[in-house]
């Protein structure tokens, strides 16, 4: 009881800090690659001539990267550590950035754009595992919690971008295929700073631990601020000789069927929400409901900020309420404003009610699921396993993005927007249903406290 007491008084130091927002930053890249589309493709588009199919095979491609990266990221996370993975995540994306800043066609574009996928997948793994596997048990929800506050991030700031593009009138005309090009390369940005982070950044010590290497461990716990950095390796040696961790141990095994389900079904539940579906196609809502361009660019840049704070406020609540309270409180205000929307595309009318709905809806989403999704991924798998889990549950989380985001124009162009969103508010009363039932809460244990639990089942 005294060493849990001590645990929570822990206060994350200058060290932690900085490597915790080293691993974030793989997250700014992240939300700024998926917004910033809306910036650059309608430029491209005229640039080189596409047709309706071929714009949406060049938004299509980088989530499909996405979900080869998640798989990737995960394999080169557990073999060479997640400090060395991220290091190659961000280099790829770097050069794929700068090469369809000057890539010379269509088709290389698209190639390109698929390996910059795989990068943002890698670090979309990494970044949350490594951030779990260095960070205090009191204050790991939180610190996670900054890897979905550097996505929504770079939402706002590729929307801000956005919007200055609009007002400005620029994207057309003879500038189109100058300013895609330098919209393109921007990305590179993020990802360089990551790199330069990365220098003196710490390695995990528990995979360092599962490797023989328990000095830089221990010297490792130490710095990151451990209460007690001995009983802790101490910990962690046990759980690693309990679980005979080596690098290539398979994740799926019928003993991590219980990880397995959790990681597979936040990553779909997160998805089923229609969070993306808005982030895609905020704009087209809007103008399909009565608003001019103008407006439509002004509210989505409003729910970026919305978005923002609701993230912020889930991440200082999320260790205090716990991962599970937050979860099922979210499902019920998501799923009320989803209803909602739905009525409103139903009805063809009250129009004026989309705005406070979408609002709502990113509210509690990013509070809840937003904030939760990838600390309990990460939470749930014994540190053998810990970087693969984190990619089956990232692969669950982007082949729902693909596919939905996919579909989406098509049903809502046959018969109504208001179906898909009629059925992202019944998919979000079965994950309330789920989480109630079989989400366990994680909140102020060790790694290896729930290494022993969740195996067990």
């Amino acid at each position: 009881m005294e060493d849990k007491e001590r645990r929570l008084t822990v206060r994350p130091n200058p060290r932690l800090l900085k490597a915790t927002l080293t691993g974030a930053f793989g997250g700014l890249i992240f939300g700024f690659d998926i917004a910033a589309v809306s910036s650059f493709i309608d430029p491209l588009v005229r640039a080189f001539g596409l047709s309706g199919l071929e714009k949406g095979l060049t938004v299509a491609v980088g989530p499909v990267g996405t979900v080869v990266g998640c798989f990737v990221g995960g394999v080169l996370g557990q073999r060479l550590g997640a400090k060395k993975a991220m290091r190659y995540a961000a280099a790829l994306y770097v050069l794929t950035a700068l090469g369809c800043m000057i890539s010379p066609s269509w088709t290389a574009l698209l190639v390109l754009r698929l390996l910059g996928g795989i990068g943002l997948g890698a670090a979309s793994v990494v970044g949350p595992n490594y951030i779990t596997e260095i960070a205090p048990a009191a204050w790991r929800g939180r610190l996670v919690g900054l890897f979905q506050i550097s996505i929504v991030s770079g939402f706002l700031v590729a929307y801000v971008i956005n919007f200055l593009i609009h007002l400005g009138g620029m994207g057309s005309g003879s500038s189109s295929i100058a300013e895609w090009r330098v919209l393109v390369g921007i990305l590179a940005l993020p990802a360089i700073l990551q790199l330069l982070m990365l220098v003196g950044a710490p390695r995990s010590p528990r995979w360092l631990v599962a490797r023989g290497e328990r000095l830089e461990a221990l010297a490792i716990l130490s710095e990151m601020g451990a209460v007690d950095p001995r009983a802790e390796l101490a910990e962690i040696e046990k759980a690693v000789r309990e679980e005979h961790a080596v690098a290539h141990e398979p994740v799926w095994q019928w003993k991590l069927r219980f990880p397995l389900f959790l990681a597979i079904s936040i990553g779909l539940f997160n998805q089923v929400s229609g969070i993306n579906v808005i982030w895609y196609y905020a704009l087209s809502m809007f103008t399909d409901a009565g608003f001019s361009a103008n407006s439509g660019f002004a509210q989505m840049l409003a729910l970026a900020c919305v978005n923002v704070a609701a993230t912020f406020l889930g991440m200082t609540v999320i260790d205090r309420f716990g991962r599970k309270s937050l979860l099922v409180a979210g499902a019920i205000g998501t799923a009320v404003c989803l209803a909602g929307i739905s009525w409103v595309y139903a009805s063809h009318g009250n129009g004026g009610l989309l705005l406070p709905l979408l609002i709502g809806f990113i509210a509690f989403f990013a509070a809840s699921q937003g904030a939760v999704i990838w600390v309990y991924i990460a939470e749930v798998f014994p540190t053998s396993v810990r970087s693969k889990g984190q990619g089956v549950g990232a692969a669950s989380h982007w082949i729902a993005n693909t596919v939905i985001s996919l579909v989406y124009p098509a049903i809502a162009h046959s018969f109504s927007a208001a179906v898909p969103f009629g059925f992202f508010a019944v998919a979000t009363v079965v994950q309330l249903v789920v989480v109630w039932l079989w989400y366990p809460e994680t909140k102020g244990r060790t790694l290896e406290e729930l290494q022993r639990r969740m195996v067990k089942g």
